[in-house]
């Protein structure tokens, strides 16, 4: 006996009803969150920030890698860099901040020796009194100083005789002969090109108490400087400078050790630093 199986009469099971959804104009309901996942979610959240803390941030912007990670990734050494630069930078502000307004005992002297050496080529080559005399003092003092007394008036045989002359070859020779023993004094003298943004350094080995005579300049540029010195476990920053075009005086050890100048181009063409030096010390050690 053959029977159709009618779909109508199988049995039905009951099916679970789904949480509604929608509302009542049909919007979608926002899904309901518990206390337990928001705990759950807000600690999620908070360890990975802190792992990107400790992993990423502090190891590029400080050179600070408690986890090691860092290192791996090459950021630690990044952050290094950056805090390098950060220092150096602040160390220009405040130099610039504290810079002197007035001359120097140094720079003074320099401009002493300088008058001196013009005043012995003046009088090698023979140059016109305007340039050697003494400025005429003001009105007040020029009255309470005596009358100079009138010079004699030339004999016939003085004003027949004709005037010396001075050979140009002998004038050069002697201009020659005065600067080269103004600079003879110096023991040392290197010169150094610096490239926009580069640096060089340059110390002198001595012992504690020891002092060096130096003079250097950037030839008509501005250089930043630091002069300082290190040896015997100790560290010493004697001066520092931004934008200075030259400088000359005395340089006295604190401590044996090296102790010299540290100059960088923050210009945006070439410098070329010419250092000389002389004095107390064993050895100049450049680069």
């Amino acid at each position: 006996m053959n029977t159709k199986f009618d779909i109508t009469r199988a049995p039905q099971t009951p099916r679970p009803e789904r949480a509604q959804t929608r509302d009542a104009a049909g919007h979608i309901r926002g899904v309901e969150a518990t206390s337990g996942g928001l705990i759950r979610s807000t600690l999620l959240a908070s360890g990975a920030a802190a792992a990107m803390l400790t992993i990423v941030y502090l190891p590029a912007e400080y050179g600070i890698d408690p986890t090691g990670f860092g290192a791996v990734l090459g950021l630690t050494e990044m952050g290094q860099i950056k805090q390098q630069l950060y220092a150096e930078a602040e160390a220009d502000e405040a130099a610039t901040a504290n810079a002197p307004v007035t001359l120097d005992p140094d720079t003074l002297a320099r401009l002493d020796r300088i008058e001196a050496q013009l005043a012995t080529i003046s009088a090698v080559i023979g140059a016109p009194s305007a340039l050697t005399e003494t400025p005429t003092p003001p009105a007040t003092e020029a009255a309470a100083a005596p009358a100079p007394e009138p010079a004699p008036a030339p004999t016939a045989e003085a004003m027949a005789e004709p005037a010396a002359e001075v050979a140009p070859a002998a004038t050069a020779d002697a201009v020659e002969a005065a600067v080269a023993e103004a600079n003879s004094n110096w023991r040392d003298e290197v010169s150094y090109t610096l490239a926009p943004g580069e640096g060089i350094e340059v110390k002198l080995a001595m012992q504690e108490g020891q002092t060096a005579r130096f003079e250097w300049t950037a030839n008509g540029a501005v250089v930043n400087y630091d002069t300082h010195g290190d040896g015997s476990g100790q560290k010493v920053s004697y001066e520092q400078g931004r934008g200075v075009p030259e400088q000359d005086g005395e340089l006295t050890a604190a401590f044996t050790g090296n102790h010299g100048w540290f100059w960088r181009n923050r210009t945006d063409a070439p410098v070329t630093v010419t250092l000389r030096t002389a004095g107390d010390y064993a050895e100049m050690k450049a680069p």
